[in-house]
């Protein structure tokens, strides 16, 4: 089978520079976003993160400044902060399996999430990345990944995360490369793919449960703050149907109706559900 390709100027490379979406994907991030330097290291690398993306880089910070989000490295790793995680540490991208999935290469396509995606499926897109954990499980489980993200400040973090996945032993053992990163609108990529995927993955944001059983985990709140509701999901599904190969998967919280209508099958995890639309 003919592997996904893309043009190199498409191509989201962490070190080059990123074209100035932020105020069209994020239009309040503008003045919510600064890159934090604290006298760790070298000062070249968060100057020029702060080029890229077109916000102020602070040395410090005082009471009085306007933004209310901060990129910044910590630990070995980028991470965003919120004031309320100045002095805690921050969120980065986690290359870590998740409690309960196999660490081993390529896992068993065991779950929920396999059996959506298809045991004969061998090209993936995830067009929603964000955080990255489904994107890490997809592939561990040995699928050939293209991850698809529209915010450039999650392009970001996911290209930091993805350095630090190249650079684990077991990934350089088995002479294995990270899943490639494209940042920009989904919609619009996904008509520029050279060859189909079998398979393109939507987890779009879903408005929250009106009644909430306990607190959303941190990271999904900051992502929310920064991004907001996923306004063109079903414009994303349609061109997701249009650009697969073979089948659309939609993750979806269990109280939300199916983006796509009735799909083709459904496959239930915990409080969530993986709808497939397959193509004909």
């Amino acid at each position: 089978m003919q592997a996904m390709t893309i043009t190199a100027s498409q191509q989201y490379i962490g070190a080059e520079p990123v074209p100035d979406r932020l105020s069209a994907y994020t239009p309040s991030l503008a003045i919510k976003l600064a890159v934090l330097y604290q006298g760790q290291g070298d000062i070249q690398p968060f100057r020029q993160l702060a080029e890229r993306l077109g916000v102020p880089l602070y040395e410090s910070l005082n009471s009085d400044s306007p933004e209310e989000f901060f990129l910044t490295w910590r630990d070995g790793c980028l991470k965003l902060l919120d004031k309320e995680l100045l002095k805690k540490g921050g969120l980065a991208v986690d290359i870590e399996p998740r409690n309960g999935e196999q660490r081993s290469w390529p896992a068993p396509k065991d779950g929920a999430l396999a059996q959506a995606l298809g045991r004969k499926t061998r090209t993936v897109v995830d067009a929603t990345t964000g955080w990255a954990q489904d994107s890490l499980h997809i592939f561990r489980m040995g699928y050939e990944l293209l991850c698809i993200e529209r915010s450039p400040v999650m392009a970001e973090l996911l290209a930091d995360g993805f350095v630090r996945l190249a650079q684990l032993d077991w990934m350089q053992r088995l002479n294995l490369e990270p899943p490639r990163l494209l940042q920009g609108n989904a919609i619009e990529l996904l008509a520029s793919l050279e060859v189909q995927p079998d398979c393109i993955y939507l987890d779009p944001m879903f408005p929250p449960k009106r009644k909430k059983s306990a607190l959303a985990k941190k990271s999904m709140m900051v992502l929310r703050d920064l991004l907001g509701d996923d306004q063109d999901k079903q414009l994303l599904f349609e061109a997701a149907l249009n650009a697969a190969g073979k089948r659309v998967v939609v993750k979806s919280p269990d109280y939300a109706e199916p983006l796509g209508g009735k799909p083709s099958q459904s496959f239930q995890g915990k409080l969530l559900r993986y709808d497939v639309y397959l193509k004909l």
